[in-house]
């Protein structure tokens, strides 16, 4: 008598899918082989798509099958068997040669006979048509929806996918998370270990609630969705979503993340303010030493006879702190300036009109040059890979046009001036920061020609900044800050009649 493995199998591993497919089939097949008689040996399942060769259980039956511990098999459908020509050659070669004598489906007549095995080749056939046709429309489904904007997959950390709709939409509980992710990372104050920590106490996790793994981190500060375009296929498409942050933030956070990926000097990283001064008497450089569990900075004096002393660099972290401070802005005061801000808007939106429309004109001539290499890859003038990288080089200044479109729409020069005064609220946070790298890069932001002279750091402040440190904003009390918007100057109002700027 013929011994027969039962071979069950469904598509995919994961357990809310094809829930009762395996229980389905084993239910059926004991009852088919009771009913036929057949003498069952051994059961396989296996959770694995039949599409590609290299299935581990199926491909250990038949080591079985021609080791002689069986001779049949008993499934379903030969389609549960092979969807792929491999897996079907196989089967029937085993047959050939009499490995196998029997082949049992309830579903299917499959004798071992000439015409048996014909009949076998055409359902094996018609299986692998079934999953290449399948794939094939997933295909054109996708880049039917890739042309309408619609990213064909799962949305990343911070959306949705509204299965209605078929779009993507915000996460209400993660979006505004996600957006700080980039804003802090883009403020070059925390490493990707430092922010994965940050993010987990604030609660970005994963769908399945687990904290973000370091590549996924880095794969969400990359990733181009998030300013409105994604990437298919290798190129890159405007997206219909709505992007979780501005272009030029984005390109931000790709700089820091290139710049922290470059190999620092142990010096960098021991000594953060040898980058920033130079010395204020004979303009060598500053170098530093540690003495007795302090860090001093001093003039390396080469080949001069300059007379400047050692500074401690609790010294110089205090006097950063109080620089910072002279150009940080309370709520109480930048919030009148951003109200202002959106009062004058719609007064410079006619002024602004002339500029849109050269930055319109210059996006036409881009969308035509998409065209024109679209022509060129279709008729074989460019290859593919040459198609890509101009198509994402064109999108890309697409992008920064589109940008500068909606900067001045919304009166752009106003904008620039509101993220300034945005960036200036949060300059406590960088005087208080225990980092004194954070310190010192803010600095560099913020001013120029910093120098040590008799153990006093000193800096020139770039515009806009300089107007705020004209006034000492730190020493500043009840007043009302307003802009000057004709001359991209600020003048103080208070209370304070006989208040100043300090010299």
């Amino acid at each position: 008598m013929d011994k027969f493995f039962l071979y069950a199998r469904k598509s995919t591993d994961e357990p809310d899918k094809q829930v009762l497919s395996i229980d389905a089939q084993l239910d059926e097949l004991k009852e088919f082989a009771t009913r036929e008689r057949l003498q069952l040996v051994d059961i396989f399942i296996e959770k694995q798509t039949a599409k590609e060769p290299g299935r581990p259980v199926f491909n250990q039956m038949l080591s079985r099958i021609e080791a002689g511990e069986a001779s049949g098999i008993v499934s379903w459908h030969p389609d549960r068997l092979a969807r792929n020509s491999v897996d079907g050659g196989k089967v029937i070669y085993l047959l050939d040669t009499g490995c196998i004598t029997q082949l049992k489906f309830p579903t299917f007549w499959a004798e071992n006979t000439p015409q048996g095995k014909f009949m076998l080749n055409i359902a094996f056939g018609q299986s692998k048509y079934f999953v290449d046709n399948l794939s094939e429309n997933v295909k054109r489904g996708h880049r039917q929806k890739v042309r309408r904007g619609e990213y064909p997959g799962v949305a990343p950390t911070g959306y949705l996918n509204d299965r209605v709709k078929h779009v993507m939409v915000r996460d209400p509980e993660r979006f505004r998370l996600v957006q700080k992710a980039f804003e802090w990372y883009g403020a070059g104050d925390y490493s990707l270990k430092d922010l994965r920590q940050k993010l987990i106490k604030v609660g970005l996790v994963s769908r399945k609630g687990k904290p973000l793994v370091m590549s996924n981190l880095q794969r969400l500060l990359t990733n181009p969705f998030y300013y409105g375009y994604f990437e298919f296929n290798g190129e890159l498409h405007e997206g219909k979503h709505e992007p979780a942050v501005s272009k030029q933030l984005f390109d931000r956070v790709q700089r820091v993340l290139a710049d922290r990926s470059r190999p620092q000097k142990r010096s960098e990283k021991l000594f953060p303010f040898r980058g920033l001064l130079k010395c204020g008497e004979c303009g060598r450089a500053i170098t530093s030493e540690i003495k007795r569990g302090h860090t001093y900075y001093r003039c390396t004096k080469k080949d001069t006879n300059c007379s400047q002393r050692y500074a401690r660099e609790e010294s110089l972290a205090s006097q950063s702190e109080e620089m910072i401070k002279k150009v940080a802005l309370p709520a109480a005061w930048a919030e009148p300036m951003l109200a202002k801000c959106d009062e004058a808007s719609a007064e410079s939106a006619q002024a602004d009109a002339t500029f849109v429309n050269s930055l319109k004109l210059q996006i036409v001539a881009i969308e035509e040059k998409l065209e024109l290499l679209l022509d060129a890859r279709i008729e074989g003038v460019v290859t593919n890979d040459e198609y890509v990288a101009k198509k994402n080089k064109l999108l890309n200044q697409k992008i920064d046009l589109e940008q500068g479109v909606k900067e001045r729409k919304s009166a752009g020069w106003l904008e620039q001036m509101r993220a300034f005064i945005l960036e200036a609220h949060q300059a406590p946070e960088f005087a208080l920061a225990e980092n004194l790298q954070t310190k010192t890069n803010f600095l560099k932001t913020v001013g120029s020609n910093a120098t040590l002279r008799d153990r006093t750091l000193h800096l020139t402040f770039n515009s806009p900044w300089s107007i705020l440190a004209k006034y000492d904003m730190g020493s500043l009390r009840d007043t009302d800050l307003i802009p000057n918007f004709g001359k991209t100057e600020f003048w103080l109002r208070g209370q304070d009649s006989n208040l100043r700027p300090t010299r």
